[in-house]
């Protein structure tokens, strides 16, 4: 169902007995836009996770570190990790039992990448209604502020969409909140590979050039309920969401892909980076 208002509004979550959150989670998450971290996977697990990442970056080439974007239901490896339980315990907590998982990206800065993230509300370039869209960032390596871990400004996701401008040609994208500077001392989103952290979608955040001699690689999975509507058709055309949990709503979404060869398959859409 296509609508044509957005309502970019923070709604406070109210989870009466979450899963894996603790209520003082929850009231972080409430004030600050952000919680983290919680540890997902072993290091084992995250060891396998890590390989076939890279193995999916080296067969892309040149567009791996910033282009397998979306692939969630072209490839089963992407499914397996954005359905997996323990993440899906903690998303509960924050959007309620019916999820959807209508984004995914892998987001990898090389070694002395000269690339920034500029300061941004995810939400707001995207055609959904109403604001409700949480990111996981899984870390696939260690990230800290030394290899350009991203950063979030604390309370911004309570402040409506705030204005844009044009940034610099270094810039992943080009366009940056106005003014980011003013709103407060950065949170940098420090983890250990194999731990996640939780974001609103109005929350603004960004990361900077990666000046360390390390890679900081993780993947950004995005869900959200099926309350949440798509406002654009041309851009639902390139959304392929999944389930995850619970209902589907009125979302059109797609099985377990048989592929697992990002070769044989291209991205429908590309939604931004982190």
């Amino acid at each position: 169902m296509l609508v044509e208002a957005h309502d970019l509004r923070f709604v406070p979550v109210a989870t009466a007995q979450p899963k894996r959150l603790t209520q003082a989670d929850i009231a972080q998450y409430n004030r600050d836009g952000f919680v983290q971290p919680f540890d997902i996977f072993s290091a084992a697990e995250i060891g396998e996770i890590r390989s076939y990442i890279n193995g999916l970056m080296a067969d892309m080439g040149p567009d791996g570190a910033y282009g397998i974007n979306c692939y969630q239901a072209r490839l089963s490896g992407l499914w397996d990790i954005a359905t997996d339980a323990r993440i899906l315990d903690h998303v509960e907590d924050i959007i309620g039992p019916d999820i959807l998982c209508w984004a995914t990206a892998i987001l990898s800065k090389a070694p002395r990448d000269p690339k920034a993230v500029p300061w941004h509300q995810d939400a707001g370039f995207w055609s959904l209604t109403p604001a409700r869209t949480v990111t996981v960032w899984l870390a696939i390596d260690d990230v800290d502020d030394a290899n350009s871990a991203m950063r979030f400004i604390p309370g911004t996701h309570n402040q409506g969409l705030l204005n844009m401008q044009s940034t610099g040609a270094e810039a992943v994208f080009h366009k940056e909140t106005a003014g980011a500077a003013t709103m407060g001392e950065p949170f940098t989103n420090s983890l250990k590979a194999g731990q996640i952290s939780l974001h609103a979608d109005m929350l603004v955040h960004g990361s900077e050039p990666n000046r360390s001699d390390r890679r900081r690689c993780g993947l950004t999975l995005r869900y959200c309920p099926p309350a949440v509507q798509i406002t654009d058709p041309d851009w639902a055309s390139g959304v392929e969401p999944i389930l995850c949990r619970g209902d589907v709503g009125n979302w059109r979404t797609h099985p377990r892909p048989a592929n697992d060869d990002i070769t044989k398959t291209s991205s429908p859409h590309v939604v931004g980076n982190n």
